[in-house]
């Protein structure tokens, strides 16, 4: 989501994929001191004062797997109205197929198919990179999406100062200034 190469994801949680049991794996975690310093960051956001996620990651077969659960924060923020520090809670799901690279064109093209029905369309599936998941990066693109992008703290308002037009500004006042001066005659020669 936000992530370069130059700048990399600040919250690392690789699972390799060849070590998930049959019955799947659970996985809880939270972000540390310096990993949301820099979500925060990465976020534009004043701080993050915690971060917690949990997943559920489950083999589905011919290389596939699903990973579930939510990501958990607390976010400093400032309001967009009053300029004040607030903090928002954020609470968002993660529901995700993962596959190998080499099938994503295809199954994409299955979920392509499937738009045209009144069903809800799925995602296409997410690339399995190198044999490995990184939970801690959907962790974070979670935490990103449940930013709100425009805080406000409960029950600010805000009042636009309305200021009557001034009669005399308007687009032909230079005009009008014009037409009011005396005109002088031409001088003769």
């Amino acid at each position: 989501m936000m992530s370069r190469p130059e700048n990399p994801d600040p919250w690392r949680v690789p699972i390799v994929v060849l070590q998930v049991p049959e019955g799947g794996l659970h996985r809880e975690f939270d972000a540390d001191e310096a990993v949301r310093k820099a979500i925060a960051d990465a976020a534009g956001l004043r701080e993050v004062l915690s971060a917690h996620a949990s997943l559920e990651v489950t083999p589905k077969g011919g290389g596939r797997f699903h990973v579930a659960g939510n990501v958990c924060a607390r976010v400093g923020q400032t309001c967009v109205v009053t300029l004040d520090p607030i903090e928002s809670d954020i609470d968002e799901p993660i529901d995700l197929i993962f596959a190998p690279p080499e099938q994503i064109p295809e199954l994409a093209a299955l979920v392509d198919d499937g738009a045209d029905g009144d069903e809800e369309t799925p995602d296409p599936p997410e690339p399995i990179v190198n044999g490995i998941i990184d939970l801690g990066r959907l962790a974070t693109d979670a935490l990103f999406l449940g930013v709100d992008p425009y805080p406000r703290k409960q029950d600010a308002v805000f009042e636009h100062e309305v200021t009557p037009p001034d009669p005399e500004d308007h687009p032909f006042a230079a005009l009008k200034a014009l037409k009011a001066k005396p005109r002088k005659a031409p001088k003769k020669k």
